[in-house]
């Protein structure tokens, strides 16, 4: 016989969206369960956080253990592509706010923040799956499964979808959409680098291939010596490397830049290479009356400017001010306070991603001479701050970056 039982706001996912998600409608009151299908620490990417997300841990109580877990920290970006370099120092931004981060392995990082919201008195459960949702008027009925095979049902008020890559509500409710991103492919692993001295070790590092400026490799440096290692390429770059497997194919690329090739000379391989394809994702809508998807469960755009965990928190902290208030009684519109804030940001980092693939961007990147000021606000926009509409190139990205890359060719 299935069980049930009522909650108010089930969360699914502790990463993240979810752990700020949790802690703050926690620290506002609100009954909340997580439901997460891994058991941490688990394995993930998108370890180069953006200052921006320091401002939202903040938020949600859980900036101190993340100061103090001994984490890589990151005060900007380096951009190499054959012998142009160039960085951008985020504490000498456009926008207030703070200027550093950190660099941090996934699985420790995640579950400091899940340990961090049930310190805070949130309930996570680990290995219990969504596997079907009936959305009604007034909340949700949930199916959910655990590992162990046992079936439970919940009834609750509202459903936040923090589930990341899986997403677990666009496929239930079939929302999803197409990306209008190409298909691209992603390679990557945590390596021991053995690069002391040769790359600065507080900035995440991306070098674009010599021959071809769609083609790019992030080295992101941990404190323990290791760093994460990825190539980003369209999925034909590939084809011709098929006989190889993932391990080598990495390797080759690196031996094919050789600017990269000389930091990681000494790089130790010892992990398994990871491969991620067709990653960029889209849905028809964010949010509806008794729903909200958070971060990746909405839309990814690209690894490349780092900016998928400021997204899933930016995210959090939107919804979970939104259900506060709809929680409380009061008349909320999810599409103008919520899905339609949201998306200014993404729409903005969206313009910059857009504008790297086609060379647009890196001539902004690797311009020399640049306007102070101007650089400022491009270097806000890295740090994260891509909701920031007293800066022109948030306000007006698309324009703005048109006629700086005019001035920058």
């Amino acid at each position: 016989m299935t069980e049930q039982e009522s909650r108010t706001v089930v969360i699914i996912g502790a990463g993240p969206s979810g752990a700020v998600a949790s802690a703050l409608l926690q620290r506002n009151g609100h009954d909340v369960l997580v439901l997460e299908r891994a058991h941490f620490p688990r394995f993930s990417i998108g370890e180069s956080l953006l200052p921006q997300c320091m401002e939202y841990l903040q938020l949600a109580g859980l900036a101190g253990a993340v100061e103090q877990a001994g984490f890589q920290f990151k005060n900007g970006a380096a951009f190499s592509r054959g012998q142009r370099y160039a960085e951008f120092d985020f504490t000498d931004k456009f926008s207030p706010g703070p200027g550093t981060t950190f660099q941090v392995q996934r699985g420790k990082f995640d579950q400091l923040l899940a340990d961090g919201a049930a310190a805070q008195g949130v309930e996570i459960r680990y290995g219990h799956s969504l596997t079907s949702v009936q959305m009604q008027e007034q909340g949700a009925v949930l199916e959910v499964e655990t590992d162990q095979g046992c079936h439970y049902r919940i009834d609750c008020q509202f459903v936040l979808d923090a589930s990341g890559f899986a997403r677990v509500l666009p496929r239930l409710l079939a929302l999803e959409s197409p990306s209008d991103f190409p298909n691209r492919k992603a390679l990557f692993t945590h390596i021991e680098d053995r690069a002391q001295g040769r790359f600065d070790r507080n900035k995440i590092l991306i070098t674009v291939h010599p021959d071809h400026e769609d083609v790019w490799f992030w080295l992101i440096p941990f404190s323990d010596g290791r760093a994460s290692l990825g190539v980003v390429a369209s999925a034909e770059y590939f084809d011709d490397r098929v006989d190889q497997d993932p391990t080598e194919t990495l390797k080759r690329w690196v031996a094919d830049t050789p600017s990269l090739a000389a930091v990681l000379a000494d790089a130790r391989f010892d992990q398994p290479v990871t491969q991620l394809q067709g990653y960029s994702a889209n849905v028809s809508r964010l949010a509806g009356p008794r729903f909200a998807l958070l971060g990746n469960a909405g839309e990814f755009l690209d690894p490349v400017f780092s900016s998928g965990v400021t997204i899933a928190m930016k995210s959090a902290v939107l919804a979970a001010e939104v259900l506060h208030r709809q929680l409380q009684g009061h008349a909320v519109d999810w599409q103008q306070e919520y899905s339609r804030p949201l998306q200014e940001g993404v729409d903005t980092f969206k313009t910059y991603v857009k504008a790297w693939y086609d060379g647009r961007f890196q001539s902004v990147v690797f311009h020399e001479n640049a306007n102070p000021k101007i650089r400022q606000m491009v270097c806000s926009i890295l740090a994260g701050y891509a909701w920031d509409r007293d800066n022109p190139f948030v306000k007006d990205s698309g324009r703005r970056l048109a006629a700086l890359v005019e001035v920058c060719q």
